[in-house]
């Protein structure tokens, strides 16, 4: 029998931290019901700076590759793109990857149907996507992308896209979204900005350097290949990454996250919430 006199705040997370995931929730749904473009500008920008946050990271790898022993590199490198995902929480831009965790959530407290969820994922999806295409469209008219860069672009998409099996993807995409997920979560109970940023950060870079499949960012590489070598893409196989690191995506932020953690905070402190939006 359950101990009603336990304090479960005091446990878990409790009602502050599914109040926040709640508000955060009704933002989203009411922004995109009725300020579409609005909705999808905030996620085009998430596009963006994880586009241009990519390039920084192949002009890093480029840069001191010869010079610097190759894991120091890419661990420079996971920390640099790490700064992606502060960029896109203080700016309040939409991430697919997030919404994962919160719209489970959501679903979990009866809060939004099924339907206007999967809604919002493809809608937001398509936005990051465009931002993408806005950052590489105006960076095939620089020289900014070397070469080397290029080459470098060819080289991760190769990877990912033909080196990996599809059960690959789907496992190294849970694991992905795990730990932006979980860095999340943790974020929201800290009130110090630097102590913040910094735990946003170590999860990103966990999952950059471990060489983890992150679909919004997967997209992004995807749509750079289509301006500087679009023969390197192999429809098939981009289409196998794209569904395998969306479905590893939701099962790592949605569900071992956003419904782990729903789950642990819901000691029938929340059935009014519930009974209202059946």
């Amino acid at each position: 029998m359950e101990n009603k006199n336990i304090k479960w705040d005091s446990i878990f997370y409790g009602r502050a931290w599914v109040a926040n995931i709640i508000e955060t929730i009704q933002k989203k749904d009411v922004l995109q019901s009725f300020y579409l473009r609005r909705y999808l500008m905030r996620a085009m920008m998430a596009g963006f700076i994880i586009s241009i946050i990519t390039i920084f990271t192949l002009m890093i790898k480029a840069t001191f590759s010869p010079d610097i022993p190759s894991g120091l590199v890419s661990m420079i490198a996971s920390i640099a793109f790490s700064f992606a995902l502060v960029l896109i929480l203080f700016t309040n831009s939409e991430l697919l990857t997030s919404n994962f965790m919160y719209f489970t959530v959501g679903l979990y407290y009866h809060l939004i149907k099924p339907s206007r969820v999967l809604k919002i994922f493809l809608l937001c999806f398509l936005g990051n996507a465009i931002g993408a295409a806005l950052l590489f469209g105006l960076m095939r008219m620089t020289d900014v992308m070397t070469p080397e860069m290029t080459q470098l672009l060819n080289d991760v998409v190769h990877t990912k896209t033909v080196t990996h099996s599809f059960q690959n993807i789907l496992v190294r995409a849970i694991f992905a979204n795990f730990f932006i997920n979980i860095s999340l979560v943790i974020a929201m109970q800290i009130d110090d900005i630097l102590a913040k940023i910094f735990v946003m950060m170590f999860g990103v870079t966990i999952f950059a350097f471990m060489g983890y499949e992150h679909v919004v960012y997967n997209a992004c590489l995807f749509v750079g290949m289509l301006y500087y070598n679009i023969s390197g893409l192999e429809l098939g196989h981009v289409i196998k990454n794209i569904i395998a690191a969306f479905v590893g995506n939701y099962i790592g932020g949605g569900l071992i996250i956003g419904l782990f953690y729903a789950y642990l905070n819901d000691h029938g402190q929340f059935k009014i919430i519930k009974n209202q939006n059946k």
